[in-house]
């Protein structure tokens, strides 16, 4: 099983749209595909039209099992474990526990023969549940923009991976929401191989369909899946899972 979490310090850059949508390829190639929606505005159970009930005390708690809480979606062998409100306090809930920073990596431990794939949404910030999805996590896919603040704050979290020692988590950065008319935004593309440790060669392009995911409430898959939008999507998924693979 093999954990990957869309993860970023920064809000706003497309880390949800991303979880819903390699989550998509992922089961569409056959593989069972768990996406688990860890931010408390539950905006990866919404694109898939899930609605879970309030379990994040109980499940971080170790007073419920994951799998009771997992709901199947619209999608052959795309299951989602939804958020609800109550993950807004899931910082406090770990600072209760023994082992804060085990606790995610003990709560998916049993669904290893239930799913090849594990998907984490996750909130922006950097706090103990960051921490918590960076142990239990094998490698973090960090959508970035294309400014200079939003690398800053991907060097922020390079830099704190390697403070707190954690050689096993990959990095997989890639720019999102890439608009090719701006100078700023090709010279950053331009800069990746400087980056290519960290970067990856793939990139989302800011287009419309990728907007709509909210509106139509499903993976741009479903209703573009010629679009660019698409297609940059399933480029990301390939070269993460060949660097993945190349890992291994």
């Amino acid at each position: 099983m093999q954990v990957i979490a869309c993860y970023n310090i920064k809000g706003g850059v497309g880390k949800t749209t991303t979880a819903v949508n390699i989550a998509w390829l992922s089961a569409a190639q056959g593989k069972r595909t768990l996406l688990w929606d860890l931010d408390p505005q539950s905006a990866a159970g919404y694109c898939l039209r899930v609605k879970g009930k309030a379990h994040g005390r109980k499940l971080l708690r170790g007073k419920s099992d994951a799998g009771d809480m997992i709901r199947t979606t619209d999608y052959e062998r795309l299951d989602l474990l939804p958020s609800d409100f109550s993950y807004r306090n899931v910082d406090v809930l770990l600072h209760e526990e023994k082992n804060p920073l085990k606790r995610l990596h003990k709560v998916l431990k049993p669904l290893n023969e239930d799913y090849d794939v594990i998907i984490l949404d996750c909130p922006p910030g950097l706090s103990l549940l960051s921490e918590a999805v960076f142990r239990a996590a094998d490698a973090l896919l960090v959508p970035t923009l294309p400014s200079i603040l939003s690398l800053r704050t991907l060097k922020m979290l390079i830099d704190f991976r390697k403070e707190k020692s954690l050689k096993r988590l990959r990095l997989f950065a890639f720019l999102t929401m890439v608009d090719r008319r701006k100078k700023l935004h090709n010279a950053v593309i331009d800069s990746r191989p400087r980056m290519k440790k960290w970067m990856l060669e793939s990139f989302v392009p800011y287009v419309s369909e990728l907007e709509q995911i909210a509106e139509r409430r499903e993976p741009v898959f479903a209703f573009a899946p010629q679009g660019r939008g698409a297609g940059a999507y399933t480029a990301l998924w390939t070269e993460v899972c060949d660097r993945l693979r190349d890992a291994n």
